[in-house]
């Protein structure tokens, strides 16, 4: 509603599966090359996405691929397998290593980055590998892919004007939701927070096609499609001195949506927690990540780089969590 159709529907969404087709134990750990911790532990939180691991499983994507250079959906998939059928404790993530400057070009092996940052380049460099040469398509199109169709949503942005009360939205495609917890204390507060709206007046004012004037509004971000998982990143980390908010953010394991989607009446839109990506330290200039993650035999394991160890829920849920991976 509201949102253009796509012209070209570049993979059939029936064909995503949501539940594993292969059950097992966890696979394996992945081994520290140097500061690599942030990067084992996007990995590992990737590769127990259920619906992602089982098209990456299938060997589909290589199958079909005809780029000649980098295809980060390739690498993946091969690092997906790898994990999932190693017969050792341990690997090394080579497959990846071996591109990392190409999935974001400031990133530099040896040196700790952020979390949230590599994870954001690598879905990206994923869905620019499902475009291929179709990268010049419609918006709408190019939601279309399964890694859009996976991790990515629509945001709406809605404007009342406080003068004519006309309405003005937009729409913005997301791939995760970044969510302020400087004054939440659980994960539904800051989503909350976030569909609170937000009235812009004074320097701020909005300028109405309707009134053709600035005046003030008030704008509020909603949901208007959910994706089939939903990453949030809790913000802990100040943006200008690198400083961590280091306070407990409670997160359920079970999350119904439906009250942060435009459309907020109707069924309970319930997802479920399977991997909490956690920092320890006191800023995002050095610390170590780790994560939890449920693997395919609905047990939850604390994968810590070559370190995979089993878990209850229980502890999963008590942690100081910047990454929370959902899936409906």
């Amino acid at each position: 509603e509201g949102m253009a159709p796509p012209q070209r529907i570049l993979f059939p969404p029936e064909k995503i599966c949501m539940v594993w087709q292969q059950r097992q134990s966890a696979g394996a750990g992945l081994l520290n090359v140097g500061n690599t911790c942030f990067f084992n532990a996007v990995l590992q939180c990737l590769t127990y996405t259920p619906p992602l691991a089982n098209y990456l499983l299938s060997r589909e994507h290589s199958q079909a691929c005809h780029q000649q250079d980098f295809c980060m959906m390739c690498i993946m998939e091969t690092h997906v397998n790898k994990v999932l059928h190693s017969s050792v404790s341990a690997v090394v993530p080579l497959s990846v290593l071996k591109v990392f400057r190409f999935i974001g070009e400031h990133f530099q092996l040896g040196r700790e980055e952020d979390a949230h940052d590599f994870l954001c380049c690598t879905v990206n460099a994923m869905q620019r590998a499902c475009l291929g040469a179709s990268s010049d398509l419609d918006i709408s199109s190019q939601s279309t892919t399964i890694v859009h169709q996976i991790f990515g949503g629509f945001l709406r942005s809605r404007v009342v004007c406080f003068s004519c009360k006309a309405v003005s939205d937009s729409y913005e495609a997301f791939l995760d939701v970044p969510l302020d917890i400087k004054a939440a204390s659980s994960l539904t507060a800051a989503l909350e927070d976030f569909v609170t709206p937000e009235q812009l007046d004074g320097e701020n004012c909005f300028k109405c096609s309707k009134c053709e004037k600035n005046v003030a509004a008030s704008k509020r971000f909603t949901v208007h499609c959910a994706p089939k998982v939903l990453t949030v990143c809790l913000k802990r980390f100040d943006c200008f001195s690198g400083g961590k908010i280091s306070k407990v953010v409670e997160y359920p394991e079970y999350l119904d949506l439906r009250p942060y989607m435009s459309q907020a009446d109707g069924e309970p839109l319930l997802y479920s927690l399977y991997a909490v990506l956690v920092h320890s330290g006191v800023s995002c200039h050095g610390g170590h990540y780790f994560c939890y993650t449920k693997a395919s035999n609905g047990l939850w394991y604390r994968m810590d780089d070559e370190s995979v160890e089993l878990r209850c829920i229980d502890t999963a849920l008590r942690q100081q969590a910047y990454l929370l991976f959902y899936a409906r």
